[in-house]
C-alpha cells in the first residue's frame, strides 16, 4: 500500500498501520499490525508505545499479549479516530480486503 496522508502527518508508515488496524478491527495487537501492513514488529510496538503514552490508545493485558484501543476517556482519542475515519472510508474495498 502507498503511503497515505496519515502516514505524512504522523510520519511513518507504522503510525498509519496502527491506527487504520485500530479502527478496523476496533482493537488490535501489534503482531497482528506488523503482519498485516508488512513492518517491523518493533516500529509497531514503538508506535503504539507512542500513542499510548499520549493517551489516545489504552492497552490491557491478556496473557501475554498486550491489546490496544483508542482511549474511550480522551477527546483527543475522539477526534483523531474521526480523522482516521474519513481516509479509511476513502479506501477502496479492494485496498481494505488487501490489508485486513
Amino acid at each position: 500500500m502507498n503511503s497515505t496522508a496519515l502516514a505524512e502527518m504522523f510520519g511513518s508508515r507504522a503510525a498509519e498501520a496502527v491506527l487504520l488496524h485500530l479502527f478496523h478491527h476496533g482493537e488490535s495487537y501489534g503482531r497482528a499490525v506488523s503482519s498485516d501492513f508488512g513492518i517491523s514488529l518493533d516500529s509497531v510496538q514503538r508506535q503504539l508505545e507512542k500513542f499510548e503514552r499520549a493517551g489516545v490508545l489504552v492497552a490491557v493485558r491478556h496473557g501475554r499479549t498486550i491489546m490496544y484501543s483508542f482511549n474511550p476517556r480522551a477527546k483527543a482519542a475522539a477526534r483523531l479516530r474521526d480523522l482516521v475515519a474519513v481516509y479509511y472510508d476513502s479506501m477502496s474495498l479492494e485496498a481494505k480486503e488487501f490489508l485486513f
